[in-house]
């Protein structure tokens, strides 16, 4: 069998690129003899460089559409490779018009869209980020989907024992209490709060840190807990996989940390407000619970905190 090309398109967030990592599994165990590259945004590509199912990663920095000399410059890369098959992972209006700007009719394309009704389309968003992807792969031909809904983040864990040494030593508690700036009312306001009763309560067992990410490191410090950095900078991707991974326990919010969470199943607590559900984006597991609200403003920390104690305790 000849060797050929294919593209995964997958851009972000962190939480969805983290989700797409068990279909781009399935999609390297169906696709073995073949080279599989990923196009994605310039954040994500030290992280999903060192991914054991990719043979490279292509750069995309999404400049506006209107910037047709970027658009030309992408197109004459893309063209490089020949690409036989793309799998549209990310499902967006860009990507559709990257499927009739950059790629001919001989390019096979699967996208979330393809060969069903706008009707069947309607009732499929009502199902899970998970199910959807599975659905996608299905109609693309790949049957053994059995990595897609358990995405498998064991290859980003690496030792970090020396970075949690040089903060603290012992069990910790995880907070993540910020989300993207575009997402404002994803965000509980009483991190400050429940982390001075989460010290009244677990302090004698465990430190109370925060992993801010790149531009949380000023606001971190407003809270009372351990701030984790790595030589004084936010931590990296698998580096902050690898702390969720050695930790007791997480809380946070709809965020990259809690779908982290979630797929490494941790114990843990993620608080939705009326955004979205849980079950839309794929996010509980077997320990990693949900507390749901329709105003996060409203959640009182009382209520949270016995949520924690029915799982941490």
């Amino acid at each position: 069998m000849l060797m050929s090309n294919i593209l995964i398109i997958k851009h972000g967030s962190l939480g969805d690129l983290i989700q797409a990592n068990g279909a781009i599994k399935d999609i390297r165990k169906n696709f073995a003899n073949n080279k599989i590259l990923l196009l994605t945004t310039p954040a994500y590509v030290n992280f999903m460089s060192t991914c054991p199912y990719l043979d490279g990663i292509l750069i995309d920095k999404r400049l506006p559409r209107w910037n047709i000399f970027y658009l030309l410059k992408l197109k004459k890369m893309l063209k490089r490779f020949s690409f036989t098959k793309v799998f549209d992972l990310q499902n967006s209006a860009r990507t559709n018009f990257y499927k009739n700007f950059f790629f001919t009719n001989d390019t096979i394309w699967s996208d979330s869209k393809s060969f069903i009704s706008k009707q069947k389309q309607s009732e499929e968003k009502k199902l899970g980020v998970l199910d959807r992807m599975e659905l996608q792969l299905n109609r693309a031909g790949i049957t053994d989907t059995s990595f897609t809904k358990k995405p498998d983040l064991n290859w980003a864990i690496k030792d970090i024992k020396g970075i949690i040494n040089r903060n603290f030593e012992g069990k910790y508690i995880l907070i993540f209490p910020f989300c993207s700036p575009k997402w404002k009312k994803k965000m509980w306001p009483y991190y400050t709060d429940l982390i001075e009763d989460l010290k009244r309560h677990y302090g004698s067992k465990y430190n109370i840190a925060i992993a801010p990410g790149p531009g949380e490191v000023e606001q971190s410090t407003n809270f009372k807990a351990n701030i984790i950095l790595n030589n004084n900078r936010p931590l990296n991707i698998s580096e902050l996989i690898s702390l969720i991974n050695n930790s007791s326990y997480i809380i946070g919010n709809d965020s990259g940390p809690a779908h982290i969470s979630s797929h490494l199943n941790k114990k843990g607590l993620v608080l939705f407000g009326s955004h979205t559900t849980p079950e839309k984006v794929s996010m509980e597991s077997e320990n990693f619970k949900s507390l749901v609200t329709k105003d996060l403003k409203k959640l009182k920390v009382s209520e949270v905190l016995n949520k924690i104690k029915e799982n941490l305790d």
